[in-house]
């Protein structure tokens, strides 16, 4: 493996990485948010409000668990 391929690997892993915690705080969904209402032509709420109407929209729906 040369310098250049583990150098490559390494961004490889940081993408994923950074992919999966943007998945996981809900970031990636403030963003395709913003991009519906660019598509839509509507203005967006603001990240506070789109917060809290996540939130609402979770806890009207509880999931169950095991534990």
């Amino acid at each position: 493996m040369t310098g250049g391929d583990v150098r490559e690997a390494v961004l490889r892993a940081g993408r994923g990485v950074r992919w999966y915690l943007r998945e996981w705080s809900g970031e990636a969904r403030w963003d395709e948010y913003l991009r519906q209402c660019a598509t839509h032509g509507h203005p967006p709420v603001s990240r506070r409000e789109f917060e809290r109407r996540r939130a609402d929209a979770l806890e009207s729906r509880p999931v169950s668990r095991c534990c």
